[in-house]
């Protein structure tokens, strides 16, 4: 565990997390305004959430790398180079590489210019299988790809895994409205959007402005169902937007770890809890997929008791119904 005398556990690590997920974010936003700015046709074309996938991942592996330097570097995502390879991607990648080095030199943190060979030795670094030893970073660079391509939700979720447990995880939601998902579809009250979450095993979890500006809040779970897209529903929960999150996904279907540890530690910090369907802790060690029961409930202390005896119940009853003819 990180930290000096007085200060809070794996404090650099969160510091550099919120960092590199604002920084992608940024990327992120450049992408979605390009896409929304261009024509119908666009919609159903994927390359815009694939050049926005993969230098989100560039970025936030480049900031940690540049700002932990502790340790062997480990990454759990999504993505990797083997596509980005092929003659025929050779326009994304330039794109992708344009696009990094724009982000960077806007932000002017960093004076570095990634070359393309840079970029994708950067998107490799995620290559890692996880496990239940040493620290391993775990990253989804977007988050709710649907959400993204139609001006929606979507999310930059990063984590850290620390011998097989979550010990801190930073959600970043570009649009997501600060203070309240009923500001979802506009606010007459100029609600600031652009939500920043984060916690640290032990320490709660807090949310602030993407643009690192206040309010600054901590966050509790407490309280008609809304769909979004992407792990910013566990954000929305953490702060008692709503009450239940419920995820059944088809049988067969294996969750990934990017998929949910971010979002699981923000919870659990703000005072909720997330299981699996069975009331099993999500268990992160396992590598690159959960090894889960069915489906993921998330709700507060005081529900989770009577809400995990009735997801049971309808689980056994589906089981008992007589097949269709």
């Amino acid at each position: 565990m990180s930290g000096s005398a007085g200060s809070p556990p794996y404090a650099a690590e969160l510091a550099a997390a919120k960092k590199a997920v604002a920084l992608a974010a940024r990327l992120c936003q450049t992408v979605q305004q390009e896409i929304l700015q261009s024509d119908i046709q666009s919609k159903a074309d994927k390359s815009p959430v694939t050049v926005a996938d993969y230098g989100s991942q560039v970025l936030v592996s480049l900031v940690l790398n540049m700002e932990v330097t502790s340790g062997s570097f480990s990454m759990v995502a999504e993505e990797d180079s083997e596509d980005l390879r092929k003659d025929s991607a050779e326009e994304i990648l330039e794109h992708i590489t344009d696009l990094v080095n724009e982000t960077l030199a806007e932000d002017g943190s960093y004076n570095i210019t990634l070359s393309k060979e840079g970029i994708l030795s950067a998107i490799d670094t995620g290559k890692s299988e996880g496990g239940p030893s040493g620290r391993h970073w775990v990253l989804d660079p977007i988050d709710g790809t649907k959400g993204f391509l139609r001006g929606g939700q979507y999310a930059i979720a990063l984590a850290l895994l620390d011998e097989g447990k979550v010990v801190l995880g930073v959600l970043g939601c570009p649009n997501l409205p600060l203070t309240s998902i009923s500001n979802l579809n506009g606010s007459s009250s100029g609600d600031q959007t652009g939500a920043l979450f984060s916690a640290t095993i032990g320490c709660g979890a807090e949310v602030e402005s993407l643009e690192g500006s206040p309010p600054q809040k901590k966050l509790g779970v407490q309280a008609p169902p809304v769909r979004i897209d992407s792990q910013a529903k566990y954000g929305a929960l953490a702060r008692g937007d709503g009450a239940i999150y419920l995820r059944f996904p088809h049988k067969g279907y294996k969750e990934k770890v990017w998929d949910h540890a971010a979002g699981a530690i923000v919870v659990t910090e703000a005072g909720g809890v997330v299981t699996d369907a069975s009331g099993n802790d999500l268990d992160f060690s396992k590598g690159r997929f959960l090894d889960v029961d069915t489906g993921i409930i998330a709700t507060n202390k005081q529900l989770m008791p009577s809400l995990l005896k009735s997801v049971q119940e309808a689980i056994k009853e589906k089981s008992q119904a007589p097949s269709p003819l």
